[in-house]
């Protein structure tokens, strides 16, 4: 039996279908776990995320505008906010010494999927244009959820030129993206 889309099971669950949410845990919860792992780099917190996650999806199911964007894109998001807020309440992040952070997909099908899309692809390709620097400060910030500082600890560079190189390469991306 396929999988009932996204977009479906969120406008189920913002009628309050209860199976609808529970069917969306069991598609999702595999990749999003992924998502907020990849910031918290604690499965315990990670699993506190996801479950705060889900209540947010729960809650705000209504919210979701597919003429607006993918809902896997959608759920990550809001699974990236709680794993911060997570972050945030336990006072620290745990940053990888992974250099490649940021380059490699989690879950490379999912990957594809996101880049099959027009919009994805042109923002890939935009990724793609830009600097190493640039490109990899951007990932770690809006992909990983690292702050500037963090992302200077990591490269060990100055706090001030990785807001640069971030700025430069959000205007970059702005630029290519009109």
């Amino acid at each position: 039996m396929d999988a009932e889309p996204l977009p479906d099971l969120l406008r189920r669950i913002a009628s309050g279908d209860r199976d609808a949410l529970r069917l969306l845990y069991q598609v999702q919860s595999v990749r999003l776990f992924g998502v907020a792992n990849a910031i918290l780099r604690d499965r315990d917190a990670a699993a506190d995320a996801l479950q705060d996650a889900f209540l947010r999806i729960a809650q705000r199911a209504a919210q979701f505008d597919a003429a607006r964007g993918e809902a896997a894109a959608w759920l990550g998001g809001i699974v990236r906010h709680a794993a911060l807020d997570q972050a945030r309440r336990r006072g620290r992040e745990q940053p990888t010494d992974d250099p490649t952070l940021g380059d490699t997909a989690v879950e490379p099908e999912a990957l594809a999927r996101v880049l099959a899309s027009d919009d994805s692809r042109r923002l890939h390709w935009c990724l793609a244009t830009l600097e190493e620097k640039n490109r990899r400060g951007i990932l770690l910030a809006f992909v990983h959820g690292l702050s500037h500082a963090q992302i200077s600890a990591r490269l060990e560079l100055p706090l001030g030129t990785v807001k640069a190189w971030i700025r430069r390469g959000l205007m970059q991306l702005r630029e290519c993206l009109t």
